[in-house]
């Protein structure tokens, strides 16, 4: 372990008051940091994912067993949509820390789950439920014809 008099150089040095940056109490990234700190590999990994069905979902376990709440709300969500298994992948972050870290890089978006439609981040849990309570989820997944056929 490093010492704290190992960083001591590193100190910033000591500003009059009307120089020093103003703070706010919540400290965020700008997105054009997130981007710099996501690998090449693990950026094309997630594109190639989110490109892989028509309805993407970064969840915490899957679909048969969800790990986390939110992740059980949003699939119980997509099904009573009706969204058609056959168009539908969802990956298990858990089972990868840098997916589980770089897909919320990815979208500048902090929690799991997360969906995305035809390549478009729509949002996590609470837009997805926000959006099936005022009707806008059907009307953007009928829209993009990822539901299940009436005749079938």
């Amino acid at each position: 372990m490093f010492s704290r008099t190992a960083f001591s150089a590193f100190r910033p040095v000591s500003r009059p008051t009307f120089l020093r940056p103003v703070r706010s109490p919540v400290f965020a990234l700008p997105s054009v940091l997130h981007a710099r700190l996501l690998s090449s590999e693990t950026k094309a990994a997630i594109d190639k994912a989110v490109a892989s069905a028509p309805v993407v979902l970064f969840m915490k376990g899957t679909p048969e067993t969800p790990q986390c709440g939110f992740s059980r709300a949003s699939i119980q969500i997509l099904g009573l949509q009706g969204v058609d298994p056959k168009k539908f992948v969802a990956f298990n972050v858990l089972e990868d820390a840098e997916l589980r870290q770089g897909v919320k890089e990815y979208s500048d978006w902090p929690t799991i789950p997360q969906l995305y439609l035809d390549k478009e981040f729509v949002g996590g849990c609470d837009i997805l439920m926000s959006m099936h309570q005022n009707g806008e989820l059907a009307k953007l997944l009928e829209g993009k014809g990822v539901l299940v056929a009436a005749d079938q």
